[in-house]
Order: structure tokens, then sequence, then C-alpha cells
């Protein structure tokens, strides 16, 4: 068993969570790859992905899939 935390959780599989109408939430850090081959990616802890494609800052969320009123 490694004594390194990043090691350690190197080891564990990544928890992503779905919800319905809203974002995936992954537990960081992650390296997203774009369509076009492209990477992305961020050492925080948890980082949310945007889903419905409205985010102006995709592929994170920016919460544009809320509604307005």
């Amino acid at each position: 068993m490694p004594n390194d935390p990043a090691e350690q959780a190197a080891e564990r599989p990544r928890r992503i969570r779905m919800q319905r109408q809203g974002p995936l939430l992954v537990d960081g850090p992650v390296e997203v790859e774009l369509e076009d081959g492209s990477t992305v990616s961020s050492d925080r802890f948890r980082v949310a992905l945007c889903t419905c494609r409205r985010s102006r800052r995709y592929p994170w969320c920016d919460t544009s899939h809320r509604p307005r009123i």
C-alpha cells in the first residue's frame, strides 16, 4: 500500500455523481479529452462537467442549465 496520498487516490476509482437536471460531479483531479482530441484538466477536488452544452466554459459547468426567472 503506497504511503503517498496522491498514489492512494490514484488507486481508488473516480466517483461520478449524476444529477437529473444538472452537471456530472466528478471527484478530481481530472483530465477531459474533448471531441477534437484536445484535453483540458483541473486539479480541483471536485469538478462539474456540463451535460447540456449551454456552458460558456464547456466542458466545465457554469450553471447555464438552470432556468432563468
